[in-house]
């Protein structure tokens, strides 16, 4: 039997996913000066897949099967687009452009979830309020 929160799984998911990442690309813009800092991202597909209880695949027969710590799927380094003095990787305008597009990507999905719970009401009260 499916269960009432089935419908919204995958979008708490991809909200809990989105609201990491603005916590990474936040923390790469307010040490853009920091000497040595190395820019963080997150890739989403994988982070996604870590939050639906998928286990990373082992690349080579000698990797350590388990789980990543709670947090860290699809967590890495971002190659630098440019060489600093300093050896920091952070590249401003890319920051500020991840950050909008993520940004718009928690809205859509904060949306997308508000017409669901609209549609669910509306089947439950059939259009009454």
């Amino acid at each position: 039997m499916a269960s009432i929160d089935d419908p919204f799984a995958l979008h708490v998911k991809a909200l809990r996913v989105l609201g990491q990442r603005t916590g990474l690309l936040a923390s790469n813009l307010a040490n853009a000066d920091t000497p040595h800092y190395k820019a963080r991202d997150i890739d989403f597909r994988q982070a996604l897949d870590a939050a639906g209880g998928q286990a990373p695949a082992r690349t080579a027969p000698g990797h350590l099967a388990g789980r990543q710590a709670a947090g860290t799927a699809g967590m890495g380094y971002r190659p630098a687009l440019q060489s600093s003095l300093d050896g920091n990787t952070v590249d401003r305008q890319a920051e500020q452009a991840a950050f909008t597009d993520n940004a718009i990507r928690y809205q859509a999905t904060l949306e997308f979830l508000n017409s669901r719970i609209r549609g669910l009401r509306t089947a439950i009260t059939g259009g009454q309020r």
